[in-house]
């Protein structure tokens, strides 16, 4: 509560820490837990970008297909 972190979060580091150890999980901080994870974590990203944009491609062909 010193530091405005709330129980639940707390709670979330600890189960994590219980276990993973020291090994580093969170993804959201950029801190991967080995070089392959911060790889597979960029290829999600990326595949998902491309996803989107072909979705965004697919209903503009819709639209002018009409």
């Amino acid at each position: 509560k010193q530091f405005g972190v709330h129980d639940t979060t707390v709670g979330g580091w600890v189960k994590s820490y219980k276990n993973h150890g020291d090994q580093v999980v969170v993804r959201g901080s950029g801190n991967y837990a080995s070089d392959e994870a911060k790889e597979i974590a960029h290829l999600k990203k990326q595949l998902r970008d491309t996803q989107d944009a072909l979705n965004v491609l697919k209903k503009a062909i819709s639209i002018l297909g009409k």
